[in-house]
């Protein structure tokens, strides 16, 4: 193996920690340097990664860096990834690639022009959990899919989360926020969706903030925040979706899959780990049998790193990042004109991580 790329990180936000812990446990990545445009934020998590802070534009211009990790608000992800492009740098970011298609689109197709390449979170769907389930789903071990079922419900993240204003404006709610994970997990183990239809609510107008220095503050709601619809794979298999905002409490599974011989249930596509079963006769706990053990975020930044070495696609990639916010907005299209849509795009489905 040769040097570790270089890896400069942009949004020194909540998520920030993790990949800060996680990278120096992988071999192929070195952090370099940590931005953000509050300078005492990039401080602070730089004085803990032991790596020196900067400005995002001195992060962009720097020659130790070949790599941008953004980790800016949805908002900001498609300013970020094509000022980086600009710099010749490649492009790992936080879910959604962009707050929309048409945003989304301009960073593969600047990205396609610079030669570099484009990843996006969630890399979740790399670890043990989602992986096994892949695994026994190729398997056969439950017949041929046909159909799946994934469900989000949470009161919302205003309980828990500082400053969460960014979750209720347009690139956020429960479905661009949340759907990723569970989007990701379903085009992993059916493959890309080719139509959906759905409906969507916003049943409260303003949020109040729960915790932290700003508790009891209002904020207004500029999204849906309780989606459901249902999702045809290019395979004929049928997804029942649910992403929700406004649900204290339900005792609903995560994913599950059906197959003409029996079905499984997948644990949480926001956790890399967790406990697969299958339902033949009975409920059984699968074995691990694939998946990056102990993993967390950060893997799909080292997935990506080797393809960019050794020339092979990687699984966290752009494209398929692209098809999962291309069916997002179609739902929400559909919700909005209470007709199916069509999806425009699609993509590979991701290899699979072996044991």
């Amino acid at each position: 193996m040769g040097e570790p790329m270089r890896i400069g990180l942009i949004g020194a936000g909540n998520i920030s920690g993790q990949y800060v812990n996680t990278l120096p446990r992988l071999d192929n990545v070195v952090l370099t340097r940590i931005a953000d445009l509050d300078p005492a934020k990039a401080s602070a998590l730089a004085s803990k990664a032991e790596v020196p802070a900067c400005t995002p534009d001195e992060l962009y211009a720097a020659s130790d860096v070949d790599i941008v990790l953004n980790l800016t608000i949805p908002l900001a992800h498609a300013e970020v990834a094509l000022a980086a492009i600009g710099a010749g740098k490649h492009v790992y970011g936080e879910k959604p690639l962009a707050a929309d298609t048409a945003a989304a689109k301009s960073i593969l197709d600047a990205a396609a022009a610079a030669g570099v390449v484009v990843g996006c979170a969630p890399d979740t769907v790399l670890g043990t959990g989602v992986q096994t389930a892949r695994a026994s789903l190729d398997a056969g071990d439950i017949g041929v899919p046909v159909a799946a079922t994934a469900f989000m419900t949470t009161p919302g993240h205003e309980r828990w989360h500082p400053s969460p204003e960014f979750y209720y404006e347009p690139g956020g709610g429960p479905l661009l926020d949340m759907g990723p994970y569970y989007l990701t997990a379903l085009v992993t183990l059916l493959g890309p969706v080719r139509r959906v239809v759905g409906m969507s609510s916003a049943p409260r107008a303003t949020r109040v903030i729960g915790s932290g220095p700003r508790a009891g503050t209002t904020f207004p709601v500029r999204v849906a925040t309780h989606v459901t619809g249902v999702l045809e794979h290019v395979g004929g298999e049928l997804s029942t979706l649910m992403m929700s905002f406004d649900i204290w409490g339900a005792q609903l599974p995560r994913i599950e899959v059906y197959g003409t011989e029996g079905s499984l249930s997948v644990p949480d596509p926001n956790n890399f780990d967790g406990t697969v079963q299958i339902f033949r006769d009975d409920w059984v706990d699968l074995p691990v049998l694939a998946g990056y053990p102990d993993a967390g975020r950060g893997f799909g930044l080292a997935d990506m790193t080797r393809s960019i070495v050794d020339g092979t696609p990687h699984r966290a990639d752009g494209k398929l990042a692209y098809h999962v916010l291309d069916v997002m907005e179609c739902l929400l299209r559909a919700a909005e004109t209470g007709t199916s849509v069509r999806i425009g795009s699609t993509c590979e489905r991701p290899a699979a991580v072996t044991a």
